[in-house]
């Protein structure tokens, strides 16, 4: 096998992209804990008009806007109503369907896939959509000197993207991979004319937004709203169920409850919902139900620290922790200990080799086996309000079995701006949810495990020969074309990754979305960040 032709950002552009909480799954802050500004006054519109729709979204609208280049939760789903895919999935169910193409490909696992685009369909600015367009989208994502973050996701597969006729396009694969149908939802076809234009990339990263999908952006204010209106030449699968639709940026998250609170609320739908404000919102007529996924609180080791190159005292400090008392406290029974990199509902989740239940005695006989008495750990956090409430329970823990513990929660920014610095971290917290992008686990496990890559940098653990181990069983499963083959060897290396225990979840977590069941329906909560409503409706 060769090695992993994904290409890694740099921690510069990680922090842009806002990925720091891998594609940051956050219930209270953004990733970048920026302040959310004071909405537009011409948000109004809870009962006044009944065009709009308001939405309340618990992130920044401030980052890139770029397609290829985003990870903000914001932009992201912003972008899913703006922008189409050759094939788009459904956000709950994933299954995909055909979007500017107009049909599947017959056989998944051949290595060509041809696409005739939907005839009649347009830009926002009113120009056709074209074969030039998709050629253009695809020679960014494969760009070996751009290398645009939404190019991990292609490059080790895919070979081409070639022109057949005026409407058709083929797909060339270096081996058959079957995943790439729901995986092409990430590559938002874009308009040449609009993007290959000098600046154009630039533009689009600041909030340029030309699509060909259902709703087009008519105004976008960083850090405090961007607005859609319905696009009248729309012709796919999805329409616009409304004519206008408000996304308001509420970081702050009593801020965001009292937006969506009361009889005169100014939004109908809000995601991000803090759980300790769920009962409230219920009482007040709303309401509020949660979606799982890969959203989870991580903790990763620094293994060129001492004594942290040595597995057993990595696991000693998982297996220390008491989970149950955090998902009941901190997370309110919203949540569930890791068994596995991958949450348990994903479809190639197996119960891993190695799982860190709640055991004490084993963390105590592990670090003696290490030789590791009088242990101090400063543990580093994003300062993300639901992973805050979560470090107390970590800390009490580990001070039980004999680890002095401090605590140093802070700004997103700052902590990893402090390890580019500095050799000396040890333990970091953070959130990380790469279900935005995909379900599948090579998507997944790529996103953080990846040689070169950012996260790898963090653990100094990717030279190592556990770690080219690992990657060369990433790389033979991604390659497998049979799926019950490729399982077999995904189990195997997610095992690895459990048994090493160099960025491992701790719990994944439920993220909740609330609306106004009477003027709103057809809503479904989903379990990544931000909102979908392409298929509901106003009451």
């Amino acid at each position: 096998m060769g090695t992993s032709t994904y290409r890694t950002i740099s921690r510069r552009d990680l922090l842009r992209y806002s990925a720091i909480l891998g594609a940051a799954a956050t219930v209270t802050a953004t990733v970048s804990a920026c302040e959310s500004g004071p909405a537009s006054t011409g948000s109004v519109g809870g009962d006044g008009d009944k065009d709009l729709v308001t939405a309340v979204i618990g992130y920044g609208n401030d980052q890139s806007w770029d397609p290829t280049q985003t990870a903000s939760a914001f932009s992201m789903a912003a972008i899913n109503h703006i922008y189409e895919a050759l094939v788009e999935t459904d956000p709950v169910t994933r299954e995909p369907y055909p979007a500017l193409a107009t049909a599947l490909p017959a056989d998944p696992a051949a290595t060509t896939w041809k696409f005739t685009l939907r005839q009649g369909a347009k830009w926002h600015d009113g120009q056709p959509v074209t074969v030039d367009d998709v050629l253009f989208t695809f020679q960014r994502v494969l760009d070996p000197e751009a290398k645009p973050l939404v190019g991990n996701f292609f490059r080790s597969w895919l070979q081409e993207v070639r022109k057949v006729d005026d409407t058709s396009v083929e797909l060339v694969f270096k081996f058959p991979f079957p995943d790439a149908l729901k995986r092409l939802s990430i590559a938002k076809i874009m308009p040449k004319h609009v993007f290959g234009a000098a600046g154009g990339w630039d533009a689009a990263k600041g909030g340029k937004a030309v699509g060909s999908g259902p709703f087009k952006m008519t105004a976008h204010n960083p850090k405090s709203n961007t607005t859609f209106e319905a696009f009248a030449d729309y012709n796919g699968p999805r329409r616009a169920a409304y004519k206008k639709m408000n996304w308001l940026s509420i970081v702050d998250a009593s801020a965001r409850v009292a937006k969506i609170s009361g009889g005169h609320a100014e939004a109908q739908i809000s995601d991000n919902i803090p759980y300790a404000n769920i009962d409230q919102l219920k009482s007040g007529g709303l309401t509020v139900e949660g979606a799982t996924g890969m959203n989870h609180m991580f903790l990763m080791f620094n293994t060129g620290n001492k004594p942290f190159d040595d597995v057993r005292v990595r696991q000693a400090l998982l297996y220390a922790i008491d989970t149950k008392t955090m998902i009941d406290v901190a997370l309110k029974g919203h949540g569930t200990a890791s068994t596995s990199f991958l949450n348990e509902q994903n479809p190639s989740y197996t119960r891993a080799g190695t799982v860190y239940a709640y055991d004490p005695d084993k963390a105590k006989s592990l670090l003696a086996a290490a030789g590791v008495t009088g242990l101090s750990v400063t543990l580093m956090a994003v300062n993300v309000s639901w992973i805050a409430d979560c470090l107390p329970t970590i800390a009490n823990s580990w001070n039980a079995i004999g680890v002095r513990t401090t605590l140093q929660p802070q700004d997103t920014s700052a902590l990893f701006t402090k390890m580019d610095q500095s050799q000396d971290y040890q333990v970091v917290a953070a959130a990380s949810n790469p279900n935005q992008f995909g379900i599948d686990a090579d998507l997944i496990l790529r996103y953080n495990y990846t040689p070169g890559g950012v996260w790898m940098k963090y653990t100094k653990w990717d030279a190592s020969p556990a770690a080219k181990d690992l990657f060369a069983k990433m790389d033979r499963a991604t390659e497998e074309p049979d799926q019950a083959k490729k399982l077999a060897l995904t189990h195997q290396y997610l095992n690895v990754i459990a048994e090493q225990a160099v960025l491992y979840p701790v719990v994944h977590t439920e993220l909740m979305t609330a609306w106004d069941g009477k003027k709103l329906s057809g809503v479904r909560p989903q379990g990544y960040p931000g909102i979908n409503l392409l298929q509901s409706k106003r009451v």
